[in-house]
């Protein structure tokens, strides 16, 4: 069995989740609501404070349907209840982010500055502190849209490994190269 997909998902107090007949899986909270469509192979069941996801059979593909909505569902649970935040690095000389009207500019050093529309789902608000790289932090319920928001800022300005310039998340270690050395 499906380590991830047996395991029960404990709803915390002021969580509540719907499931209808067509197999939409709604999770309500104080952050919010979540909905997901669940394959109709699968079953998932809520007893009391305790969510748990069933599959059919031990075919492969009913076993990785398994785990899989456990763990879009346990997501949705932790998003509606406390929420997700990424935050990204800006390194390198003059790079600046600012926000407006949910709007992200970015300015990368390249001849023109990049204006990123950021889903009215996440709230996005950037920091630049003296001497030290701006940040951009993103904040929602939705753990896969913040996922993806982020890595299209993020392939923006990708970071390079010579000086290590570019876009990383907080945190994010990135592997540097010697570079050329002079030969003698």
């Amino acid at each position: 069995m499906s380590r991830i997909g047996k395991k029960p998902i404990d709803l915390p107090q002021g969580v509540s989740v719907d499931v209808t007949a067509d197999n939409v899986v709604t999770v309500k909270g104080p952050k919010g609501e979540l909905k997901q469509a669940v394959n109709p192979d699968i079953k998932v069941t809520v007893e009391g404070a305790v969510l748990t996801v069933e599959r059919p059979t031990e075919q492969k593909r009913h076993k990785s349907l398994h785990g899989l909505y456990r763990s879009l569902i346990s997501n949705m649970v932790v998003g509606v209840n406390e929420g997700y935040k990424k935050d990204l690095e800006l390194v390198g000389v003059g790079y600046k982010a600012t926000v407006s009207n949910n709007v992200l500019e970015l300015s990368l050093g390249y001849s023109h500055n990049i204006f990123v529309a950021v889903p009215e789902e996440i709230k996005a608000s950037a920091e630049m502190l003296k001497g030290k790289n701006p940040t951009v932090s993103l904040e929602g319920i939705d753990k896969e849209l913040i996922g993806q928001v982020a890595a299209k800022i993020k392939s923006l300005r990708k970071s390079e490994p010579y000086k290590g310039k570019g876009i990383k998340f907080v945190g994010e270690v990135i592997r540097r190269k010697a570079g050329k050395t002079a030969s003698k």
